[in-house]
């Protein structure tokens, strides 16, 4: 079994589908009944309600240049088809955001690396990235939580050691969860800090190692520097680590969201997204704009507050919650 399989009984779950759904709530409400209003007193897809929805759709934050490609899919399907009802445009919009999210899953690839990772016994190694305030720590407790209480070994590395806090914070989720967490303290290498948390999660036959990393932007050729050492040092341990490159976005910023991960991915080389406090904004729409912009995966999404509420993305669960009434 993947390192990931696990995340499937609690997503199929109904308490993990009442978060989602809770989760989405602010959004769904924002976006349908504002649509619900667009479309009153009108029986087919016209070129004002095309307009409408393209409003309602970049207030979501789903993005410009995302919002252009599903109005055009929409307007080919309306072309095509002749007559399509107000009463259709809810499911055309679930169909078309469901076949975005497809074509950028990259699932496949991360269960094939996970597999490869179990074979040689040797911890599947996560690097976390992103700026400060993101909840970036909390996202690795939280993964921690999940990882741990399905029996795996996990050692976190206390690798932002620019801000205590961070150090501080991390430890106390490792006292949390139940696994060990490798500091050096405040001010010290944090590349020496990951190779100690890699060597000991070999030392322990851990299942994964956790890295946190500073959530500084402010200097994009430092930042890339200081990754770039970490993963040299962890590769003096496992020549292939870090085996993903998690970045951790804020959803309720909206398009600053975007732009971080643009920076991000810039300065270094980010598989996967994880985007945090969905359930405190009507700006969900970013989740499909970043995973469409960016072609990088969206890995977890955060829906709540609770150890249980970072879930596994699922881009077919999200469209059905997104558009369930």
């Amino acid at each position: 079994m993947g390192l990931f399989d696990f995340f499937k009984k609690d997503k199929e779950s109904k308490e993990q589908q009442q978060a989602l759904d809770e989760g989405l709530q602010k959004t769904k409400t924002s976006f349908f009944d504002q649509l619900s209003k667009a479309v009153v007193g009108k029986s087919t897809v016209d070129e004002a309600v095309l307009d409408d929805l393209e409003t309602l759709l970049v207030h979501a934050d789903v993005g410009i240049d995302t919002t252009v490609k599903v109005i055009d899919r929409i307007e080919k399907r309306v072309a095509r088809d002749k007559y399509v009802s107000t009463s259709e445009l809810d499911r055309i919009l679930r169909e078309e955001i469901a076949d975005l999210l497809d074509r950028n899953s990259g699932a496949t690839g991360s269960r094939a690396i996970l597999d490869r990772a179990d074979n040689t016994g040797q911890p599947f190694v996560i690097m976390v990235v992103g700026v400060n305030g993101v909840g970036k720590t909390t996202t690795i407790g939280k993964l921690a939580h999940r990882f741990h209480s399905a029996g795996k070994k996990v050692v976190l590395g206390a690798a932002d050691t620019f801000r205590a806090a961070a150090v501080d914070q991390l430890i106390i989720w490792g006292q949390r969860v139940g696994v060990p967490v490798i500091s050096h303290g405040m001010n010290t290498d944090p590349a020496s800090v990951a190779y100690d948390a890699v060597r000991k999660g070999v030392e322990m036959q851990a299942d994964v190692v956790i890295i946190d990393t500073a959530g500084r932007l402010h200097n994009k050729v430092n930042l890339m520097n200081e990754l770039s050492k970490i993963k040299r040092v962890m590769q003096k341990v496992i020549p292939d680590a870090p085996h993903e490159v998690l970045l951790v976005l804020d959803g309720s910023t909206g398009q600053n969201a975007f732009l971080q991960a643009k920076e991000f991915t810039k300065a270094t080389e980010v598989s996967a997204l994880a985007i945090t406090k969905l359930d405190g904004t009507a700006k969900g729409g970013v989740v499909i704009g970043i995973s469409d912009q960016l072609q990088v995966p969206v890995r977890y999404i955060g829906v709540g507050e609770k150890m249980t509420d970072l879930q596994l993305f699922d881009r077919h669960t999200f469209v059905n919650s997104l558009f369930k009434k």
